[in-house]
């Protein structure tokens, strides 16, 4: 019985250790995901600054130009 419950102990701990394997592959690849995407929203938000900025340059030409108009 004592060989019997020691067999299944490795069994247990081998399963287990392929668990937290498993495990920490799937949180490496999160992590990896999570930078490219925090990445592209750095991005975005750049982008969306500059976009924002062009158009606030765009509106005070043409308020510009309509009150130079007669």
């Amino acid at each position: 019985a004592a060989v019997e419950r020691r067999i299944e102990i490795d069994r247990s701990r081998i399963i287990l250790a392929e668990q937290v394997h498993a495990l920490d592959a799937d949180r490496s690849k999160l992590a990896a995901d999570l930078d490219e995407q925090l990445g592209k929203v750095r991005s975005l938000e750049s982008a969306n600054r500059e976009i924002a900025r062009r158009l606030d340059a765009a509106m005070e030409n043409i308020r510009l130009v309509l009150e130079s108009q007669p």
